[in-house]
This record gives C-alpha cells, sequence and structure tokens, in this order.
C-alpha cells in the first residue's frame, strides 16, 4: 500500500542542502562540517560524541557519533554518510535551476557525495520529531576521510555501537537502488631495477628497466577478468635522467578489485610473480608493495535490512533494485565490524566532477525513503 503521510518540507530540505554543500570539506579538512553536523544532531535530541580519528591523519575533524532511544523496542539502526568531498571542493555554492535540477557553478564538485544523503537524513529526523513518529533507538554516524579509501571508518572504534543493521548514503542512481554487495580493493606499487648505461655507446651492457615493465604488462590481463574482477595499471614513472642513457630504475601502480577477496589476492600475487620473471629473465630485480584499503562484503538478500528497505519503497510506490558496485564505501569497514547493510542511492549523479548535480524530486524521494526506514516500517 503507498504509504500517505505528510509532504516533506522541500523548501528545507533544500535550504539543508545549499547550506551544506556551502561548506568547504575537504578530506582531513571536515572542521566546519563536523561542528555543523554536531549542532544539528544535537538540536535532534542526540547524544553528539567525536573520535580522534583526524589525528591519525593530521586532519582537523574526526567520525561524528549521534545515539538517541527510540520508542519502538528492538536492536539500534544505524545511519551514515561521509563529511568529506573531492577536490575541487574550495568555494562551493548550489545553483538552482529551472529545471528544479541543483548544480555547482561550474568551478567545483557540487558535493552532492555526499550531502545530499545528509541533508536527507537530517530532515527526515526533523519531521519525524516533528510529526511525534515512533522509532527504534537510532545512530547516526558521519565518517571523516572516505573519498582517501574509507580512512574514518577505518580507525572508528565499533565498540560505541550496537547497532548490527546499517544504511549508507553513498550510491548513485534513481532512488530505490541500492547496492549490496562491493569488491575488496588492492593497491601495488612495482618498482623494477635494471643497470644504467650510455644508450648509444654500449646499451649492451645496461639492463632497461622500462624494458622489463612493459613485458610484464603485456602479459597481464587488463580490464575486466571474467564478471567478478578488474586490473588496472593507472600510471608508469620511469628513473632514467636522459635519453641517451637505459633507465634503470621504473616504477608503476595499479589496482585490483575483486567481489571475492580471495581472488584479489591470488591476482595480485600473479601480478607479482610475472614482474619478477621478467626482470629475473633481464638480470633485474623486481619488488612490489600493497595495500588494501577496502575488503569485499556482502549482504545476503534475504537479511532484515534488504527486507526493510524493499518494504519501504513499496509504501512509496517506487521500485527496489538491489545492485552489485565495484565502488567503495564505509560499509565495507561496517561488514568487517559485523554491522550488515546497505548502500543507498542518494539523490546524486556524475559525482567526483564540476558537472555533479542532485534532482530535488529525488531528494525529496529519498528523505521519504528515510522516514519509512527510520520508523522501521514493515
Amino acid at each position: 500500500m503507498k504509504e500517505r503521510s505528510r509532504q516533506i518540507n522541500r523548501e528545507r530540505l533544500i535550504e539543508t542542502f545549499q547550506r551544506l554543500v556551502s561548506i568547504d570539506a575537504p578530506s582531513f579538512g571536515e572542521r566546519e562540517m563536523a561542528d555543523a553536523l554536531k549542532a544539528e544532531l544535537t538540536e535532534l535530541g542526540f547524544t553528539v560524541t567525536e573520535d580522534q580519528a583526524g589525528e591519525r591523519y593530521g586532519g582537523t575533524a574526526g567520525n561524528v557519533c549521534g545515539v538517541r532511544k527510540g520508542t519502538i523496542s528492538g536492536p539500534p539502526l544505524l545511519f551514515s554518510a561521509h563529511m568529506d568531498t573531492v577536490e575541487p571542493a574550495h568555494g562551493k555554492r548550489g545553483v538552482l535551476g529551472a529545471d528544479d535540477r541543483i548544480t555547482s557553478e561550474g568551478k567545483t564538485v557540487l558535493g552532492a557525495d555526499c550531502m545530499s544523503g545528509t541533508a536527507a537524513i537530517l530532515e527526515a529526523l526533523r519531521e519525524i520529531k516533528e510529526e511525534g513518529k515512533d522509532c527504534r533507538d537510532l545512530e547516526i554516524l558521519f565518517f571523516i576521510g572516505e573519498e582517501k579509501h574509507l580512512r574514518g571508518s577505518e580507525v572508528f572504534d565499533y565498540s560505541h555501537i550496537q547497532a548490527e543493521e546499517a544504511y549508507i548514503l553513498d550510491l548513485t542512481g534513481p532512488v530505490g537502488t541500492a547496492a549490496y554487495q562491493a569488491p575488496t580493493l588492492v593497491n601495488f606499487q612495482i618498482e623494477i631495477h635494471g643497470r644504467a648505461a650510455h644508450a648509444g655507446l654500449a646499451p649492451e651492457t645496461g639492463i632497461h628497466a622500462i624494458a622489463i615493465a612493459a613485458r610484464a604488462v603485456t602479459r597481464m590481463q587488463l580490464g575486466h577478468v571474467g564478471d567478478e574482477m578488474t586490473v588496472n595499471i593507472g600510471a608508469i614513472h620511469s628513473g632514467g635522467t636522459n635519453s641517451n642513457i637505459v633507465p634503470e630504475v621504473c616504477r608503476l601502480v595499479g589496482e585490483v578489485r575483486s567481489y571475492s577477496h580471495e581472488q584479489a589476492m591470488e591476482q595480485t600475487r600473479h601480478i607479482e610473480a610475472l614482474f619478477l620473471e621478467e626482470a629475473e629473465k633481464a638480470g633485474g630485480k623486481s619488488r612490489m608493495t600493497y595495500e588494501v584499503p577496502i575488503r569485499a562484503y556482502r549482504t545476503p538478500e534475504e537479511h532484515s535490512c534488504v527486507r526493510r528497505f524493499r518494504a519501504a519503497c513499496d509504501r512509496l510506490g517506487i521500485s527496489s533494485s538491489l545492485v552489485k558496485t565495484f565502488g567503495g564505501s564505509d560499509q565495507s569497514n561496517l561488514s568487517l565490524h559485523g554491522v550488515s547493510g546497505l548502500v543507498l542511492a542518494s539523490a546524486m549523479e556524475l559525482v567526483h566532477s564540476c558537472q555533479e548535480y542532485t534532482e530535488i524530486s529525488e531528494l525529496v524521494k529519498l528523505t521519504q525513503l528515510l522516514k519509512l526506514l527510520i520508523q522501521d516500517v514493515d
């Protein structure tokens, strides 16, 4: 049955969104945003804390956590978004067009990633409070440094929360779309060492580091590797110093993404072996280092958070769609700590570009959806 409830306060929602996107909040520079969100949550009756995560990265603010008792029995529900935005992000301003689309002025990102979801969370909470609606215990998390491979949620102390189910506001696409699966990401660096020589007088005495790297790269399968994995070499930096010198050093950076953590690590080891083999053939050396900032997760489609999401979409008369994503979100770290969840489409499009925008109709629809999820309507 389609939900019949009070109209969303459209003007207030727009004002909140435009006010939030006007706050400069680059990764690890989220101080003003953290203060604004702490004030909002406090006004809404939450007990608010801020951790020391920013100090780990030389940042200005920590993760913000708000908790509030509800009137419905059951474990808390968690809602989350991130505070930081990608560059260029200084001097952002939301411009409302005649087509009800909000864009930036064109020289910066808009910051809908992730302020559309943040504004919708805040407006949904305001309206539930004003209407006196019942809801479960709530936990709200606003993370720093998400755009730098989830650094804020990586170091958050999860003993401070009790929720076992989460909704993360951080996905593109029409409202009603939700990601239930995301990959492991491996970032790797490879350094090839050969031997320098004069390229004109005695090239045969050198060991060409770039040639070693080139032979190894041509043996790699780049792009899609089946349906579950992608592999990329993103940059190559030569250690050569001039056109007449056989380069002694070559450095490469790349990544592996896979819905299977084990397969991501297996592919990383395979790439390492290729470079070692080519280096040894030529008499050079190869060394790989890597980090795994994002771990794969999959929320079962029969999970209660999925059931609740589908029920809320049905109540609103919108189509629900579960998808896989090859992008990262803070849900990866939540899943690692026993908090299952979905990443919801959050009225943001063309993110990470100066063409980023939100549509007010989608922002309103997102707020309606969050109201039902917060109330645990089934």
